[in-house]
């Protein structure tokens, strides 16, 4: 099947994301959220970003406007009862996202492809769930969104190879290179992420180097944009501790338990960019 009308449940900062590439991809979509406020609040992301591409030349302001003019928001869920495909984009809370799918499955046509961007939690215990596990998908996409040239879509035992295809082809439609990983802890991205960053949060506990030099070894080393523990910090240290916890709890491996340094610094609200402090302190416009 094609995908031509896309759906998507939750517009913080990935799921405005999700929206954005949709729509500029030529989808029309609709984006759901739990109250009005918080569904303005991430239009006007979308807005915001939109218009900064149209001043840094990336995109005119005709194709901005017949971007926005195929985004609809809506409060409420039965607005998603004619889409196609389905991306899910709430915080990471299993059962939270269980009562999704659940309402998802009721409200879609039975053609609906139904997608998680959950970056660690278990697909194939969303997919039970439904009354269509071959339809569910993880579609995980990298922050932020817009630039990102990856998808990783994770795979259950029970997805359908029409599925598969389905949403590998929605993907590359959207820009992207695309993953396919087994429904395991982290699948391929998180768990070699969370590898390097625990790596590096040990070397900065054990006192072999301070934060700048362990991100200077793989920015200056091994070519990458941004460091281990900056990188933490840019993605929200309560975010990276989050999923920690839940590989952790999924595979009881000892290598992916949590750190005790990035669970005293989100005990003591130091999140990272977001609040100011994590790994490093930055300037309050930053």
């Amino acid at each position: 099947m094609g995908i031509k009308k896309v759906g998507v449940v939750g517009c913080g900062f990935m799921g405005a994301g999700i929206v954005q590439v949709c729509a500029q991809s030529g989808y029309e979509v609709v984006v759901v959220e739990i109250n009005e406020r918080i569904l303005s609040k991430g239009m006007a992301t979308i807005e915001y970003y939109l218009g900064r591409d149209v001043e840094k030349g990336r995109l005119s302001q005709k194709d901005k406007d017949s971007t926005r003019g195929r985004i609809k928001g809506s409060t409420t869920a039965k607005d998603l009862n004619d889409r196609d495909l389905v991306i899910e984009a709430i915080p990471e809370d299993m059962e939270l996202k269980k009562r999704v799918f659940v309402e998802l499955d009721k409200i879609c046509p039975r053609y609906t492809i139904l997608c998680s961007n959950t970056s660690c939690l278990s697909v194939t215990e969303l997919a039970q769930g439904t009354s269509r596990p071959n339809r569910v998908v993880g579609t995980h996409f990298l922050s932020p969104v817009p630039p990102s040239k990856l998808l990783e879509i994770v795979k259950t035992d029970s997805t359908s190879e029409e599925t598969l295809e389905t949403v590998r082809k929605f993907g590359r439609s959207l820009g992207k290179e695309i993953l396919v990983a087994k429904d395991t802890p982290g699948f391929i991205f998180n768990y070699l992420l969370l590898a390097l960053t625990g790596a590096a949060v040990k070397l900065l506990e054990d006192g072999v180097a301070s934060a700048e030099d362990i991100d200077k070894s793989m920015t200056l080393g091994l070519g990458h944009p941004i460091g281990p523990l900056a990188l933490a910090d840019f993605n929200g240290l309560d975010v990276g501790y989050m999923v920690s916890c839940a590989m952790y709890e999924r595979s009881k491996d000892p290598y992916l338990a949590p750190s005790i340094i990035m669970k005293k610094l989100v005990d003591s609200g130091h999140l990272g960019r977001k609040t100011g402090e994590g790994f490093y302190r930055y300037k309050k416009q930053e």
